[in-house]
């Protein structure tokens, strides 16, 4: 066995002569035909089980995902980038590439507009585009395994696939309208370019660096944290050149100067109309210098996809890496990325949402890792070495899958907050309060937005701090007497709402309401809304509002819609339906 694997890795070699057998030179022949489809088809079926797979998610759009529509709908408009019209300025996205595709879609009438076979083009494109993302990504991986594996490149793409329709995570954050698939498409190719470039013997080549570089850059301006793979080709560039020390430094060169420049503009442009070097997103949620303890969170990432799978995938990629050859250099190629994103993982903050929603490029970068190990194995194994992989690689997914069951079962019945539910219990609902009340020019104040942004006729002042700048700097400052006084004594927001740790975090209790003059509308959990009194002309209105409210808020949140039914178009100033 160790002679067949040796010979195998050995036969791969860039530096020696592999003359292409005939039957693969000729398109001619069921065979030529049916090697030349393989790789096609496999893509196309581990989209499909992957789309089968989201599709159990229904209609859902997290809310968090309609701030970055809200500000596709304002830039499409000529206002800018802003929540809202009249509002300044402020980076309360953090996805500028997702965020430029769904303005482009709005231009095109794809998005925003209405409904297509009776589903909100709302959750129907962005859902569209997460498909393309995930058919780029399984096409990526192909391409990088016809490199190590060529004859078997459909197989490495099919158990990768596998493994990712297996894993919720990777599927519910790609189709939440948020910019995960994108990221997970930029991670994939990453790696492909970097294994296509080292299996060949050009590193060094211009193409490489370049192409590299672009793809760094477009998961730069996917997510602040995906700046970390343009590391990846200097890291990669570094463990394997060790001669032309000349056209190294040449290539190195090129790299950094096609990520830097155009990323430099960008950071330039967004410090000249944010005032700031960052999203203002991550100063609101105040994250820090990362500490070296951070990183025992990646620990997690395994207990969720399964020891037994992990385990196993590392035993395959080891066996790869102990014996030298083609695949060998491949594999270290891509888990440099995959090494990358894991350090990325663990710097971050821990995320409120379920189903770690960082960690999509781990996840797509670790299923290739997996899949293109365990094939070169089962291309160096005789028959019984065969059978016992398969049996492996089987038992591991299926244990993966039946130990994520509950998480999965409890997130497909409750997950996290709807773009669908926002806009109805809070857009449409305080546009229903300011229009009884008789408030005309009201603001309010309130932490869930995205749904609000998409539906509201109402000023809005952010208590997450995502799209407000002084409350970011409150929250990064661990200031909350600050925002206390900038929302209840400088603003003054005739409406508000607040609940659950909104109100215990920047302690907008119940009691300090009342002492700055808001009385409740509905309560909430230790929340709920709230008018300012004063604002109201005729205090009787506010007891109708009350009477109003109750039966029906109590009814909404009680059978909350998750599945996003809300409309074919989210507009402002749509009054509540209920």
């Amino acid at each position: 066995m160790n002679a067949t694997l040796l010979a195998l890795l050995d036969s791969r070699r860039p530096d020696r002569a592999r003359p292409v057998p005939a039957a693969r030179a000729s398109p001619a022949g069921p065979a030529s035909r049916l090697r030349r489809w393989a790789d096609p088809a496999a893509v196309l079926a581990a989209t499909a089980l992957i789309a089968v797979r989201a599709a159990g998610l229904g209609r859902w759009i997290v809310d968090d995902a309609a701030v970055t529509f809200a500000y596709a709908r304002s830039i499409d408009e000529g206002l800018g980038p802003v929540q809202l019209p009249g509002a300044s300025p402020v980076e309360g996205y953090s996805n500028p590439a997702w965020l430029a595709l769904m303005a482009v879609g709005r231009r095109l009438g794809l998005f925003d507009h209405g409904a297509f076979l009776g589903v909100s083009d709302l959750v129907l494109y962005p859902k569209a585009l997460a498909l393309l993302c995930t058919a780029g990504t399984l096409a990526y991986v192909a391409w990088a395994a016809r490199a190590v594996v060529p004859g078997r490149a459909w197989a490495v793409t099919l158990l990768a696939g596998a493994a990712l329709a297996t894993n919720l995570s990777y599927v519910a954050w790609s189709f939440s309208g948020l910019e995960n698939p994108l990221y997970g498409l930029t991670a994939a190719g990453t790696g492909a370019v970097l294994v296509r470039a080292v299996a060949r013997g050009g590193l060094t080549a211009p193409r490489a660096a370049v192409t590299a570089a672009a793809i760094a850059l477009l998961a730069a301006l996917t997510r602040p944290d995906g700046a970390v793979l343009m590391a990846a080709y200097p890291v990669v560039l570094a463990l394997f050149v060790r001669r032309d020390l000349a056209r190294s430094v040449r290539a190195l060169t090129l790299h950094a100067g096609v990520v830097a420049v155009p990323y430099g503009a960008f950071l330039l442009w967004r410090h000249a109309v944010f005032g700031l070097w960052v999203p203002n997103t991550a100063v609101a949620k105040a994250q820090q210098t990362p500490e070296l303890a951070q990183l025992a969170q990646t620990g997690d990432l395994l207990t969720y996809a399964g020891w037994a799978f992990a385990l196993i995938g590392a035993l395959c990629a080891g066996a790869v890496l102990a014996r030298p050859g083609t695949a060998r250099r491949a594999l270290v190629a891509l888990l440099v990325p995959l090494l990358l994103s894991l350090l990325a993982y663990g710097v971050l903050g821990r995320d409120w949402m379920a189903l770690y929603r960082f960690a999509t490029p781990v996840w797509v970068l670790a299923a290739a890792v997996a899949a293109l190990s365990a094939v070169v194995l089962w291309e160096a194994e005789g028959v019984r070495g065969r059978a016992v992989l398969v049996m492996a690689l089987s038992g591991a997914l299926v244990l993966a899958h039946t130990g994520q069951a509950a998480r999965e079962a409890s997130f497909k019945a409750h997950p996290t907050l709807s773009m669908c539910f926002v806009a109805e219990r809070y857009g449409q609902v305080f546009n229903t309060y300011a229009e009884r009340l008789g408030l005309r020019h009201a603001t309010v104040a309130l932490p869930d937005l995205g749904g609000t942004l998409l539906t509201t006729r109402l000023r809005v002042l952010d208590l997450a701090g995502l799209t407000d700048r002084r409350i970011a700097d409150a929250y990064a400052s661990g200031d909350m007497r600050a925002l206390r006084d900038h929302v209840l004594r400088a603003e003054r927001p005739e409406l508000l709402h607040v609940h659950g740790a909104w109100v215990n975090k920047p302690g907008l209790t119940v009691a300090r309401l009342a002492d700055a003059g808001y009385v409740p509308l509905y309560r909430q959990q230790n929340g709920g809304d709230f008018v300012r009194a004063d604002a109201v002309h005729d205090p009787a209105r506010i007891a109708a509002v009350r009477a109003w409210a109750a039966p029906r808020l109590d009814h909404l949140i009680a059978d909350q819609d998750h599945t996003g039914s809300c409309g074919a178009t989210l507009t402002p100033g749509q009054g509540a339906a209920l």
